[in-house]
């Protein structure tokens, strides 16, 4: 401190002016100066503490202990000399006032900064191929596909709904474009983008993202198994001459596919001789080296995207402008256009992003759940200024989302990062990115789409219904095929189907008589699927005048069941019969009630508050107007009869 001070006073006697300067001047250092392996040799007499928060001086700002090899903390110079007299060296200084205001910025600390910028880094180069191949399909050039990856992979990170997820130009979004492209031109292409991104963020505003969690465990299982194979087959496509069509043979076959073998096999092994770097980006490295050091003849992403790509410079960059369509002279015509195609991109991309998020939650465990609204709404401001900038919109990809999180990624820098650094490369590095092998990056995918297919699906299929089994398979070839959205919707009314069919068979009725009352107890839930089947368990005719329904062993779910009580009823009221209703939740008393009032001679309803069950009946808000909600009964009420009829059920009758 007592050095610093002297300093800025030589310098114009500022001393917090010039901390602070000090301070902005080394941040760019400092990760590289914070980081055990990448240190100066002149620095490593000292350590940065990498896990835990500094403390805190009297003005609030941290504190950085750096003790070197001798176990001394040059931190505690800072307010004067050291035990042997000496003043705090320059580079301590500068280093210590890097971490703090990384700590400041970044309060996990320069460790955790540095692995999630090295993620973003290998995110950054799996995200290449993937947008160029994607911008292909949709018909544009391979610059709009990178550019829509930097801006869609931003603002997702920055304002989505977890930390891990990279979010860029996507194939399946992709695929929506191309007949728009084809027949309009990549000027509707952007205005649909941001139309898309508009219903995306409104989505997220409404909170309609939570139903994602109606996704069944059988479709997520088809899903990646089918995008597993989704992403396998791309990457087929660069074993084969982009001008003829044929497979690569000769030199330039045998080197990708020995390129590719030596990627997946430094991706697998790197991580057990070191976790400095990340596994992917060693590997992207050590390849790159290699093949220019041997001057092998590998297909590098000049060769695929073009020179044009990776010229670099200023002229790279996309301009901020609203696409030129019609929106004030011909309004409507041209929302008839745009909307379809925006419409199912929101949706496509939603759904992929969403099922991403829920990948990602099981993932991590980081003891934190993705919220759905904010990736909605992160995902649409994405589209929404990647349209501005003349993109192509995507989504969250779930193979650069795994290479994301194998990397290390902890946070939203991250993802950040992957935008930031694909920006610079564009711009500055461009030439330098172009002389990457393909081959590395398909070695990366090709792990990506091991560890992304579910092969625990395989090993279960003789252990779980066949109607579980028929839906894994439905979605995975639905997802290849086809497309995303479809595969899931499909998948999900299938298990829809199957499980109300399923719960349709499961109501059961016993009957006994007591004096000249007959007893009916009902099994099973009551629902729109098992009407038919309910109505089929009673004999109206041949039954004594007093009919008691007892519903203590199942539940009222919804209105068809609300229904079909009452047609029950007025067959026996028909007979001049009578049905009494036992064991019903309050509110399914209640609706029931509303629907029919309280005259009816022959329907008669007998609470019993300290045995009736708790549930609600899943009805319109209208009829719930007038019912209240049902009420626990409390402990002193209930009697022995009570506990013991609970104990039978196997607990508390509520639910």
């Amino acid at each position: 401190m007592a050095a610093r001070a002297r300093t800025a006073t030589a310098m114009g006697g500022r001393p917090s002016r010039w901390r602070q300067r000090m301070a902005l001047a080394a941040a760019a250092a400092s990760l590289v100066l914070c980081h055990p392996g990448l240190r100066p040799r002149w620095s490593r007499g000292f350590a940065v503490p990498l896990i835990a928060p500094p403390p805190h001086n009297s003005m609030g700002s941290p504190m950085v202990s750096c003790k070197g090899a001798t176990g001394r903390d040059p931190s505690s110079r800072r307010a004067g000399p050291s035990a042997e007299g000496r003043p705090p060296s320059q580079v301590e200084d500068l280093v210590a006032s890097a971490s703090s205001l990384i700590y400041a910025v970044y309060p996990k600390g320069p460790q955790a900064a540095w692995r999630n910028v090295l993620a973003g880094f290998a995110t950054s180069l799996a995200m290449i191929p993937e947008s160029v191949a994607f911008a292909f399909v949709a018909g544009v050039t391979p610059i709009v596909g990178l550019w829509s990856a930097a801006v869609v992979g931003f603002f997702a990170a920055a304002f989505g709904g977890r930390a891990g997820i990279a979010s860029g130009a996507a194939g399946s979004t992709a695929v929506v474009m191309t007949a728009l492209v084809a027949s309009f031109g990549p000027t509707y292409l952007s205005a649909a983008v941001i139309l898309a991104g508009i219903i995306q963020m409104a989505v997220g505003l409404l909170g309609w993202g939570k139903f994602i969690k109606l996704v069944p465990h059988p479709v997520m299982l088809g899903f990646v198994n089918g995008l597993a194979i989704v992403i396998f087959r791309a990457q087929l496509s660069h074993f084969y001459d982009p001008l003829t069509g044929s497979l690569l043979g000769g030199a330039r076959g045998a080197t990708m596919a020995g390129l590719t073998a030596l990627s997946m096999v430094l991706v697998k092994l790197l991580p057990r001789l070191t976790t400095a770097v990340p596994s992917s980006l060693a590997s992207v490295g050590i390849i790159t080296v290699l093949t220019r050091a041997l001057h092998l003849p590998a297909t590098t992403l000049v060769d695929v995207a073009g020179a044009e790509t990776f010229r670099g410079g200023f002229g790279m960059l996309p301009s901020l402008a609203m696409p030129s369509v019609p929106w004030l002279s011909a309004p409507l015509p041209t929302l008839v256009t745009l909307l379809p195609y925006a419409a199912t991109m929101a949706a496509v991309g939603l759904v992929e992003s969403l099922l991403t998020l829920q990948l990602v939650d099981g993932m991590v465990e980081d003891g934190k759940r993705g919220d759905t609204a904010k990736e909605c709404i992160g995902q649409g401001l994405g589209n929404v200024f990647s349209g501005l900038t003349g993109g192509m919109g995507g989504c969250a990809m779930i193979g650069q989302t795994q290479v994301n999180v194998q990397a290390g990624a902890t946070s939203r820098l991250s993802g950040i990062a992957m935008s930031l650094i694909l920006s610079v490369g564009i711009v500055g590095a461009a030439p330098l990115l172009g002389q990457v092998p393909i081959a590395a990056l398909v070695g990366i995918m090709f792990i990506v789409c091991e560890s992304t297919f579910a092969w625990s699906s395989l090993r279960i299929m003789g252990k779980i219904p066949k109607s579980d089994a028929v839906v894994i398979i439905l979605v995975s070839l639905v997802t290849v095929v086809k497309d995303l959205a479809m595969a899931v919707v499909a998948g999900t009314i299938l298990s829809a189907l199957s499980f109300a069919w399923q719960q349709s068979r499961n109501i059961t009725a016993t009957s006994s008589f007591q004096g000249t009352w007959k007893t009916y107890k009902l099994r099973g839930p009551l629902f729109f699927g098992s009407t038919q089947a309910f109505g089929d368990l009673f004999d109206a005719k041949s039954d004594p005048e007093d009919v008691v329904l007892d519903f203590a062993g199942s539940r009222v779910l919804d209105h068809s069941a609300l229904e079909a009580i009452n047609g029950l009823a007025e067959r026996y009221g028909a007979l001049g019969k009578r049905l009494h209703l036992r064991h019903l939740s309050s509110d399914c008393a209640g609706l029931l009630e509303r629907l029919n009032g309280t005259s009816l001679p022959y329907f008669l309803i007998e609470p019993e508050p300290a045995s009736d069950p708790i549930y609600e009946v899943a009805e319109g808000s209208a009829l719930y107007a007038d019912v209240p909600p049902p009420a626990a009964v409390p402990a002193a009420t209930k009697g022995a009869d009570d506990e013991e009829e609970e104990k039978e059920q196997g607990g508390p009758t509520a639910t």
